[in-house]
């Protein structure tokens, strides 16, 4: 009896330990900007944030704010100054969820 009552223990014990999502252990915030930013970003920008891209410029230690209105509505934030005149960036609000990601990414 002894015996069962330490195994039912260590199987409580076992199964109310906290698990990382399937798939591996549990992602970075920038990690997981950098999955984001691999996936939608690299067509136009540099793999390298830091350089400038194809089409896209550097992004590197870009604003939150700047994201946000880059990402979501394809505009640039007040009194900001461009560091390419082109209009070709389509809003991604599919991404909304991933802008603190993106920025984290983007600032490490």
């Amino acid at each position: 009896m002894r015996y069962f009552v330490h195994l039912l223990w260590i199987g409580l014990l076992l199964g109310c330990t906290p698990k990382p999502p399937s798939g591996g252990p549990e992602m970075s915030l920038a990690e997981k900007g950098k999955s984001v930013y691999m996936a939608n970003c690299i067509a136009c920008h540099n793999k390298d944030p830091k350089l400038d891209g194809p089409i896209g410029p550097a992004n590197h230690g870009s604003s939150l704010e700047l994201l946000t209105a880059r990402v979501l509505e394809a505009k640039y934030p007040a009194n900001y100054k461009p560091k390419r005149d082109t209009k070709l960036m389509q809003p991604m609000s599919f991404l909304k969820n991933d802008l603190e990601a993106l920025h984290a990414f983007l600032n490490q």
